[in-house]
């Protein structure tokens, strides 16, 4: 009786709730492709099977960027999602497969579970890749007037604009901003020219402090920091304004404020707020929409530093030690050409030498990143774990 219970419990919840994808399979074509080395045919199928099965589970998030274009070596990726999360495809069906000529091609129908399958995405994700996405309200002025008239006891003068606004996904604030952290060497997703959100929708999801649209973005773009905000001006004094003592106002003067939050995502998924802060910058100009911009270089000026440095910190904070063993070194100067090696890595911020073929490496991503760094070195991965890998040195 209580199995009975416990079944129809189940199937409430799965009618009811299917929505939130706790139930829900999604069945789909995909397909997938590999070179076959030494003739090894049955090899090439089994990484092309796997090569479509991950473009089955991209389809279903939804995501952006394409797992192939971060890591080559697939078959470290399907090794790596499957020791931590098992099952999120579901089942799959060969349709098709192909040998041409130095590649094996294949097409699956694969059924995936979408919350797993998000679950392993979002584990490749990478801590130096950042999305950003900060729209900026700027005017656009259709008509501008002055008017000058006489009354018998004084003479007035009055002058305005008749402007209509529009968001700007792609301003210089969001420019600058990319451009300097790209220099440092973050990986860097500009949001804006995939339409994936709205400008309107991240200014209520800052006001409002909704994660969901920011942890959406950071599943969709395959990154764990996120700089989200919207930009608004204020014009302070127009030109041709009376400031006093019969003097006018010779430019537009503006006022131009950000709001953000450079938001985290930790090992467990959990969202975290790195940064929310507000920042303001000043523009003058004859115009309004040079006013503006000049207002957002002011702004990109005080704000980047400020940036850059809680983003450097962060990733430096999170960096880890990682264990390397290495097969097959068997003398003292090959052992300091392997840490020079390590060294030259991507995001390698420390190699400490802990004997002949053993090292100690801080880094602050994925351990399957470093793992197919140090192949694509030359090395053979024999094994690896988050914070052990074990290589095989080919001279």
């Amino acid at each position: 009786m209580y199995c009975k219970n416990v079944v129809l419990i189940f199937l409430f919840i799965c009618v009811f709730f299917a929505s939130e994808g706790l139930c829900e399979v999604k069945c789909i074509d995909a397909e997938g492709e590999a070179i076959i080395i030494n003739n090894d045919t049955p090899s090439a199928k089994a990484e092309a099977i796997a090569r479509a099965k991950w473009a089955a589970v991209e389809q279903v998030v939804g995501v952006e960027v394409k797992a192939q274009s971060i890591v080559q070596n697939m078959a470290l990726i399907d090794d790596a999602v499957s020791k931590n999360i098992r099952g999120f495809v579901a089942r799959y069906k060969l349709l098709q497969q192909e040998n041409r000529k130095d590649t094996m091609w294949v097409k699956i129908n694969a059924c995936v579970e979408p919350v797993k399958a998000r679950e392993a995405i979002s584990s490749l994700a990478l801590n130096n890749s950042i999305a950003v996405f900060i729209p900026a309200r700027k005017p656009k002025v259709v008509k501008e007037f002055e008017e000058k008239y006489k009354t018998p006891y004084s003479k007035t003068q009055r002058s305005g604009l008749e402007r209509k606004d529009e968001y700007d996904e792609t301003n210089i604030l969001s420019e600058t901003l990319i451009g300097r952290l790209t220099e440092y060497g973050y990986t860097i997703v500009d949001v804006a020219p995939t339409n994936a959100v709205d400008a309107r929708e991240i200014e209520s999801a800052i006001k409002s402090g909704n994660f969901m649209t920011m942890r959406s973005l950071m599943y969709k773009f395959l990154s764990n920091i996120l700089i989200i905000g919207s930009i608004d001006y204020t014009i302070s004094t127009r030109k041709g304004q009376d400031i006093g003592y019969g003097i006018s106002m010779p430019f537009n003067n503006v006022t131009v404020r950000l709001t953000y939050r450079i938001v985290t995502r930790d090992a467990s998924g959990k969202t975290n707020i790195l940064a929310a802060d507000t920042a303001d910058g000043k523009g003058m100009s004859l115009n309004v929409e040079d006013a503006v911009a000049n207002g957002m270089k002011d702004l990109a000026a005080k704000l980047i530093p400020v940036v850059i440095d809680k983003v450097g910190q962060h990733v430096k904070g999170i960096a880890k030690k990682i264990q390397i063993k290495v097969t097959g070194v068997n003398d003292i100067n090959t052992n300091f050409e392997i840490k020079d090696i390590l060294q030259n890595i991507a995001w390698v911020s420390n190699v400490e030498d802990k004997g002949i073929g053993e090292f100690i490496v801080s880094y602050p991503e994925n351990t399957v990143y470093l793992a197919n760094s140090i192949s694509q070195k030359g090395f053979q991965v024999v094994s690896f774990s988050p914070y052990s890998i074990t290589v095989k040195y080919q001279k």
